[in-house]
């Protein structure tokens, strides 16, 4: 195969065969059904195909496990010298300089955001700098006091001798990937080529390198290979494809892979130095070469990511990813690389790590706790009688009752729940007013007033969603949620450097513990710990306001993600045990109970709230999202994205987020599935879940604007099935507040 870099042509030996991903257990067939309804509104041709087809593909196969395949005609594989090769070339020509073997020794950062590269032959100057030095990457991000989270892993494949039955094809076979047995294999010539990944007990880490660094001049070299390692493997492979019973190996080949704890790269710029960009973490290597580097590109030349990679961002990290952490997950990912994906997956390696809330000891044994940005957090309580083991499912499963239960709790009575994993930036300085309202679409709000912004990009997309509260003149305190926390903090760094503010800006997030109380009670318990008057007229909805509860001095803001009365209670972390023990104890009359994110989630998509992440990313901008509330177009100053949105709006929208309702059979959507109408593709769902109020599943989606009217039907595929749904107005429920001022409004009107 030729590759064409705008006629330069080099043979990169890519080969396109297809692959198939082989099911042969019930649960793997329905994974298969969970990733297609998440591939049809894509534009990448994928099959789920009958044993019947796989065979036809790969007549080399033992059908006997064979349930069905999932079949990818575009997937292949290529040479990556060759590949790299080519890129060179194309890159000389459009005037890149390419210096090799130069060892860079020192990176000093430049106080007007660029760089100097130290290397023993000259000094260069850059604007920026992308580390993508492979397994040199966690070296070279030490140069400039970064840990980067890197591991390399043993990686060993087999390659075989001239097998007859494979050299007698006509075609060549595609890419086989036997997930039950935990390893690919492809075509070599007229041999076979096959590569596990070993469990997490017999893989092998290089942690010498971590420690000692990469050992000097390593290059092509490669480790010795312990066929005794993968031996499960190879039997299950000659299980799969008998002929390989009777192939000679020609050669055991182990090399370094670079993973990170999750396995997924980190692409983009870095939280804590200006221009600094990484492209590291490849553990599949030179699949994604092409894609992230015009990914990577595109960010550079129009200041903002073409489309939405949250999943690949570096600042997903933070200080405690700690070597241990990252050999802990690094071993899990590799070992557990064909495992069965479901919705809500938790994976247990390397936890608790040290950011935990002050209520962890206390709530351990009585939930089922979630990982989110290196902390823990409860997602679901138990109580006498529950089934209280990990039951990840694609279906309805043990929690399903829990969760209901809790949301019944926080409906009719009061909840507690440890929100502490939120992100939290202190703001403050002659600027910062200034600032805000350049970085924000949303009016500030007023001193001792909280209100819910977005950071748009300047093509108008939402880049981040905070709330912002006015502690003091001058002061504010943002939120944003905790997978957010270095992404939002790198942009604001970002626009501050750029804009010459004088802002001072602190990552409080681990200094600083929330506590939320939410249902109908909840003003009935916390009037009981302080003197402050808390009654609706004098804490209104959105105020927030130095208290004491119990005699702890916090910041308590009068907002809930469930829509219920409630308040976000912000305060010393060492001081959450002690404020979660006095409301617990205090609201004993009330009833009071804990509650977990999986009941946050149902109440707010109840009341219609967005997500970032789902509702929300860099792929949408915020009209067509349904955040025209929050975006004040006509406030004076010159917001980032006020321009395109002005654009947006002018042209029209194309689609719009809309609010379905559906009913299912033990099964919920959770976003990403596919809509359909007419038997055709016509948008995604976003999030989605049970509805216990009203006993029917809901779900935000994306539809073209023609189809976006309440009434509308349409259908929502899961697990293969397409279940009826309807497009309804929104919300289910109306929250708290709003259902007190239309109880005002109809008492006046009665009367």
């Amino acid at each position: 195969c030729l590759f064409m870099l705008s006629f330069v042509f080099q043979a990169v030996g890519f080969h396109q065969p297809g692959s198939i991903r082989i099911a042969s257990t019930p649960t793997r067939v329905d994974e298969f059904r969970y990733q297609m309804t998440r591939t049809s509104w894509h534009a990448t041709p994928q099959y789920l195909i009958e044993p019947e087809k796989v065979q036809e593909l790969f007549p080399l196969l033992n059908m006997d496990k064979v349930l069905a395949g999932l079949y990818n005609p575009g997937d292949g594989h290529i040479d990556p010298y060759s590949l790299t090769m080519a890129f060179a070339a194309g890159a000389r020509k459009y005037g890149a300089e390419l210096c090799f073997p130069v060892q860079v020794t020192n990176l000093v950062p430049r106080s007007d955001g660029s760089w100097e590269v130290e290397t023993p032959q000259r000094t260069i100057r850059a604007k920026r700098i992308v580390n993508a030095a492979g397994f040199w990457a966690r070296e070279v991000g030490k140069m400039i006091g970064l840990e980067h989270p890197l591991i390399p892993v043993h990686h060993q494949y087999v390659v075989t001798a001239t097998v007859p039955e494979v050299k007698a094809l006509k075609r060549e076979l595609p890419v086989l990937r036997d997930l039950e047995g935990s390893y690919y294999l492809r075509q070599e010539r007229d041999g076979l080529l096959f590569g596990p990944y070993e469990s997490p007990e017999k893989m092998k880490l290089q942690e010498s390198w971590v420690k000692e660094g990469v050992p000097p001049g390593f290059g092509k070299e490669l480790f010795e290979s312990d066929l005794d390692r993968i031996m499960d493997h190879v039997e299950a492979a000659m299980e799969m494809v008998p002929v390989l019973k009777k192939a000679d190996i020609l050669n055991i080949v182990s090399g370094p892979i670079t993973y990170t704890p999750d396995i997924l790269p980190m692409v983009g710029p870095h939280q804590g130095f200006r221009n600094y960009w990484v492209a590291i973490g490849f553990g599949y290597g030179i699949i994604h070469a092409g894609g992230i580097g015009k990914y990577l590109s595109d960010w550079i030349l129009i200041g903002e990511p073409p489309f939405d990679l949250i999943e690949l961002d570096p600042n997903r990290y933070g200080k405690w990813t700690t070597t241990e952490y990252t050999a802990a997950k690094a071993r899990e990912s590799y070992g557990l690389n064909n495992i069965v994906g479901y919705p809500k997956e938790e994976r247990f390696a390397g936890r608790p790590t040290k950011r935990i809330s002050g209520v962890y000891e206390i709530l351990k044994s009585q939930c089922s706790m979630g990982f989110h940005a290196g902390w823990e957090q409860p997602h679901w309580f138990y109580k006498c009688g529950d089934d209280t083991a990990y039951k990840p499912s694609f279906r309805r499963t043990n929690w399903f009752e829990p969760v209901g239960r809790e949301y019944k709790q926080v409906m009719e009575k009061v909840g507690l729940i440890d929100l502490t994993p939120f992100g939290k930036f202190s703001v403050k300085g002659t600027d910062s007013f200034k600032l805000l309202d350049h970085l924000f679409a949303n009016v500030i709000p007023k001193v001792g007033f909280t209100n819910i912004s977005h950071m748009l990009t300047p093509k108008g997309r939402v880049y981040a969603e905070l709330t912002v509260s006015h502690l003091a003149p001058g002061e504010f305190l943002l939120v944003t949620g905790s997978g957010s926390e270095l992404h939002d903090l790198r942009w604001i760094e970002e626009v501050v450097a750029e804009g010459g503010y004088s802002v001072e800006i602190k990552n409080v997030t681990d200094e600083i513990g929330v506590l939320g109380v939410a249902g109908p009670l909840a003003r009935k318990v916390l009037e009981k710990l302080t003197s402050e008057d808390l009654s609706n007229n004098a804490f209104k909805f959105l105020q927030s306001k130095p208290i004491k509860l119990s005699n702890i001095p916090l910041t308590a803001i009068r907002i809930s993600y469930t829509g219920e009365l409630g308040w976000e209670l912000y305060h010393k972390r060492q001081d959450t045990a002690v404020l979660y023990n006095a409301i617990m104890e205090t609201g004993q009359e009330e009833g009071i109970d804990n509650f977990g994110t999986y009941a946050m989630n149902v109440l707010r998509l109840e009341k219609a709230f967005r997500a970032w992440g789902a509702e929300m990313n860099c792929d949408t901008n915020p009209l067509e999202a349904g955040l025209d509330y929050f975006i004040k177009l006509n406030k004076s100053s010159d917001f980032i994205g006020k321009q395109a949105l002005k654009q947006i709006k002018e042209q029209g929208l194309e689609r719009r987020l809309v609010y379905l309702t559906l009913q299912t059979d033990n099964v919920d959507p959770e976003g990403n599935e596919s809509i359909w109408h007419n038997g055709k593709v016509v948008g995604n769902t976003t999030s989605g879940t049970y509805s216990y109020s009203t006993q029917q599943s809901l779900a935000f989606a994306y539809v073209p604007i023609e189809l976006s009217k309440a009434g509308q039907t349409l259908e929502v595929e899961l697990l293969g099935k397409q279940y009826a749904a309807r497009v309804v107005q929104e919300p289910l429920l109306f929250t708290e507040p709003t259902r007190n001022r239309l109880h005002k409004k109809d008492g006046k009107v009665k009367s």
